[in-house]
């Protein structure tokens, strides 16, 4: 299945103690595809598997964290130095456990992929954090 994250309103570039901040995609250990916070937007593409039966689906990847039931998409939040060196300071999990069933058979509909939608600010102004489940993503399946 063909997963696009779409993030908007960015935290500051410089936030806190960190300055010129990214975010990106947690492949494995490597935090790829990276985006400035003065970006209008951030997106992603990525390429998940499903698996399951009637009751249970499960997730699979390079790009999917969690132990089964409980799966996820990291986007990591970190400083980038002059050299290029990005050094994390934060991660939100975006929760794949908590997308219904019906958006996911849709998403997997050829020529459909899933689409997951948040605010890529916190409550506290700086980058959004911790588990993210609906209301504060919106999963759809589109075309």
């Amino acid at each position: 299945m063909n997963v696009r994250i779409v993030g908007t309103d960015l935290p500051p570039r410089d936030w806190c103690d960190h300055p010129n901040v990214h975010v990106g995609i947690q492949r494995k250990q490597e935090v790829v595809e990276r985006v400035s916070c003065d970006a209008g937007r951030a997106e992603w593409e990525i390429d998940v598997e499903v698996l399951g039966a009637a009751a249970e689906v499960d997730f699979r990847g390079p790009s999917v964290h969690g132990k089964k039931g409980d799966r996820f998409l990291y986007l990591s939040w970190g400083s980038v130095g002059a050299g290029g060196a990005f050094t994390m300071f934060r991660r939100a999990k975006l929760m794949l456990a908590a997308i219904d069933r019906a958006t996911i058979e849709a998403a997997c509909r050829p020529g459909h992929r899933l689409v997951g939608t948040l605010r890529l600010v916190g409550r506290d102004g700086g980058p959004v954090c911790a588990a993210v489940r609906p209301p504060a993503i919106q999963w759809t399946a589109t075309r």
